[in-house]
C-alpha cells in the first residue's frame, strides 16, 4: 500500500479524529498541515480529481473568508474558486487523506478508512 497522506488541521477535532483512526492501525501517514504548507492551485486541481470533485464541493462555507470573497456566486468558476482556496487554505475542507490515486474528504472521520479498501 502507498503512504497516505493526511491534510491535516490539528486545530479540527474531525481532522484529529481522522489522524487517530489511521494510526491506530499503525499505517504509515504524512501529515500535511495545509493551513502552514497550503497545497498550490495546481496541487489542488489534483486532489480534485483524485476526490472525483468540483471546486465548490471542497469549500468550508462557514467560513469568514467564504462570504468576504463573495465565493457563493455562481458565476465564478473552477479556476476562480481554486485560486480562492490557494490563496486562503481555511476555505479547504478537512482532512483530507490520499493514498495513490485515491482521496477522501474525512467527514466523517471514519471515511477516511475507505481508501485503504
Amino acid at each position: 500500500m502507498s503512504e497516505i497522506v493526511l491534510y491535516h488541521n490539528p486545530r479540527c477535532s474531525k481532522s484529529r479524529a481522522a489522524l487517530e483512526l489511521l494510526q491506530s492501525r499503525e499505517l504509515a501517514v504524512s501529515v500535511v498541515p495545509y493551513l502552514e504548507t497550503p497545497p498550490d492551485a495546481s496541487a489542488l486541481r489534483e486532489l480534485l480529481g483524485k476526490l472525483g470533485l468540483e471546486a465548490r464541493q471542497l469549500l468550508r462555507t462557514g467560513e469568514e473568508a467564504y462570504r468576504e470573497l463573495n465565493l457563493a456566486d455562481p458565476a465564478l468558476d473552477e479556476e476562480a474558486l481554486i485560486a480562492a482556496m490557494a490563496a486562503h487554505p481555511k476555505l479547504i475542507e478537512r482532512p483530507i487523506a490520499v493514498c495513490g490515486e485515491r482521496a477522501v474528504v474525512g467527514r466523517p472521520p471514519e471515511r477516511v478508512l475507505e481508501i485503504l479498501q
